[in-house]
C-alpha cells in the first residue's frame, strides 16, 4: 500500500511561482513511475510531467521549460517546480504513483490559483 500527500499550492499572481510537493509512504517508492495531473473545475484530468524511477522526465507541450519534476527516493518525495505560472495552470494537482504490477495510487490534491 502507498500513500502519497500533495502539499504547496495555493493562490499565486500571474508570472510568479509554486513548488508543489509529494510524500509517499512505502519502501517501494524507489521503483515507481511518478506523474502531477491537474483537474481544472469542469474538466477531465490530465497528465502534467512524468519521472521515472532512474530520473527521466517527460512533460506536456504547454508547461515545458516552466515546469520541472523532480525526486528524491531517500526521502520519497517527489517535486514539482513550477515557474512563469498563467492563468491557465490553475487547477486542483494530483500525485500519481504507478508500479510495474499495474498498481497505482493517487494523493487527494491540491490546489493552485493564479490570479491577480
Amino acid at each position: 500500500q502507498v500513500q502519497l500527500v500533495e502539499s504547496g499550492g495555493g493562490l499565486v499572481q500571474p508570472g510568479g511561482s509554486l513548488r508543489l510537493s509529494c510524500a509517499a509512504s512505502g519502501s517501494i517508492f524507489s521503483s515507481a513511475v511518478m506523474a502531477w495531473y491537474r483537474q481544472a473545475p469542469g474538466k477531465q484530468r490530465n497528465l502534467v510531467a512524468t519521472i521515472t524511477s532512474g530520473g527521466s522526465t517527460n512533460y506536456v507541450d504547454s508547461v515545458k521549460s516552466r515546469f520541472t519534476i523532480s525526486r528524491d527516493n531517500a526521502k520519497r518525495m517527489v517535486y514539482l517546480q513550477m515557474n512563469s505560472l498563467k492563468p491557465e495552470d490553475t487547477a486542483v494537482y494530483y500525485c500519481k504513483a504507478a508500479f510495474v504490477t499495474g498498481k497505482v495510487y493517487w494523493g487527494q490534491g491540491t490546489q493552485v490559483t493564479v490570479s491577480s
